[in-house]
């Protein structure tokens, strides 16, 4: 669904809970629609899925790309980020199935910033089963039930699914936001951006509602 039956916009959001890029574009994100009527659909793109190795802090490339790209932008958004020490760096998998589960139980637009801001401020390694259980614990949600659907794959299936949707939206880098599926951001975008891309699909949501007649006039 895509919002426009309802005027409400659909922003699709494609994010990697390792990438720094992705935790700075969730201000800009939030500043843009926070009084607009939006949806905010966190979407999953796993920048190395097992088996392929992640990324390890000791190794030159990725303070090499902290030093050059993201402290400066950091330090432009006045965002507290650092790089993580947790090496190598987590698969994701599981964080995005503990995404899946917190949405279902209402509490998902929450857990994806929580769980950015424990990588990245807190230098947890959100690879864990027990820190994600504990975050989930914070967000008010079942622990013991929680830490059973992830342990038992209950979300496995509805992730990989999610994975394919990426793929059909050919994507590629993250973040990416696509806006009411027409409007393509790649990168850290500006609050700007984000709401003009919102109050286009807005607008283009108006005209395609009244463009058509009925039987009682137009």
């Amino acid at each position: 669904m895509n919002g426009t039956d309802t005027g409400r916009v659909t922003v699709k959001v494609w994010s990697d809970y390792v990438c720094p890029f992705c935790m700075l574009a969730e201000g800009p994100l939030h500043e843009a629609t926070r009084d607009l009527d939006v949806e905010i659909e966190w979407m999953p793109f796993e920048l190395r899925p097992h088996p392929a190795p992640t990324l390890r802090p000791e190794d030159e490339y990725l303070p090499s790309v902290w030093a050059r790209s993201v402290y400066p932008m950091a330090r432009r958004m006045n965002v507290d980020i650092t790089l993580p020490t947790v090496s190598p760096q987590p698969y994701t998998r599981l964080a995005f199935e503990g995404y899946r589960y917190a949405a279902e139980h209402g509490v998902g637009a929450e857990y994806t910033p929580r769980v950015l801001r424990a990588f990245f401020q807190e230098d947890r390694d959100i690879g864990r089963l027990d820190v994600l259980t504990a975050i989930a614990s914070q967000l008010g949600l079942d622990e013991a039930d929680f830490s059973a659907a992830l342990r038992d794959g209950t979300y496995t299936e509805a992730h990989q699914k999610a994975l394919r949707t990426a793929a059909a939206y050919r994507v590629s880098v993250v973040p990416t936001l696509v806006v009411g599926d027409r409007h393509r951001i790649e990168g850290v975008p500006t609050a700007a951006q984000i709401r003009k891309a919102v109050l286009d699909t807005q607008a283009e949501q108006a005209v395609a509602r009244g463009a058509a007649c009925g039987t009682d006039g137009c």
